[in-house]
């Protein structure tokens, strides 16, 4: 496991691969695999970012591996019954950008949850459709110009309408974090994708409202 966990630290994708590759053939449960090596890795990159400066070449390198292990893993993704929770993600209507929501997507998958990711330019009948679809626990949303704080605000009155008022919001990126989740309508915003995830973790600890 310590091979796996190395190479992942070190964004080592094919060493990350084989080291899998004889974790499997020897007997290792899949779920064994990620919380004791994909999800320990994520941690260690995410003490790493909060105490020293955040590199993101460092966090995609680690990101890549660790989704292509969960690949490796999960070929048609993470099975419900395996996953911490399933979450849906995307860019508002009118946001093209979507590195930042390809972090979050690859630090939240390695840390066992199932994402869906709807991708970027998403109108807000797209969200409340996927989280309906695939009972979500949360909407990420990720936006890094202004002009789509509109859309954001629009989600709650939207979840609310379908009869999803107990899903929770969470929203990041450049533009959206410098707002307060009472100026979104959100539950949470999310400073960086690590911080987040642990708000996730907690929401999943306490369980259904």
């Amino acid at each position: 496991m310590q091979e796996l966990i190395t190479a992942l630290i070190e964004g080592d994708s094919d060493a990350a691969l084989a080291a899998t590759r004889r974790l499997r053939a020897a007997g290792v449960p899949d779920e064994r695999i990620v919380s004791e090596g994909l999800e320990w890795a994520m941690e260690q990159v995410d003490a790493k970012c909060t105490v020293e400066a955040f590199n993101l070449l460092e966090v995609m390198l680690v990101g890549r591996a660790v989704t292509l292990v969960a690949h490796e893993l999960y070929p048609g993704g993470v099975p419900r019954e395996h996953g911490k929770a399933t979450v849906v993600i995307g860019s508002p209507e009118g946001d093209v950008h979507d590195l930042g929501k390809n972090i979050v997507t690859m630090v939240l998958r390695g840390k066992g949850y199932r994402v869906c990711d709807l991708g970027r330019n998403c109108p807000v009948s797209t969200f409340v459709e996927a989280v309906e679809r695939e009972h979500a626990a949360a909407l990420l949303v990720s936006g890094l110009i202004t002009t789509v704080i509109p859309r954001v605000r629009r989600l709650r009155p939207a979840l609310v309408e379908r009869g999803l008022a107990h899903v929770k919001l969470l929203a990041g990126g450049a533009a959206l974090r410098q707002a307060t989740p009472e100026q979104l309508d959100v539950d949470q915003v999310a400073q960086t994708a690590f911080d987040g995830a642990r708000w996730l973790d907690a929401i999943v600890a306490e369980g259904p409202a």
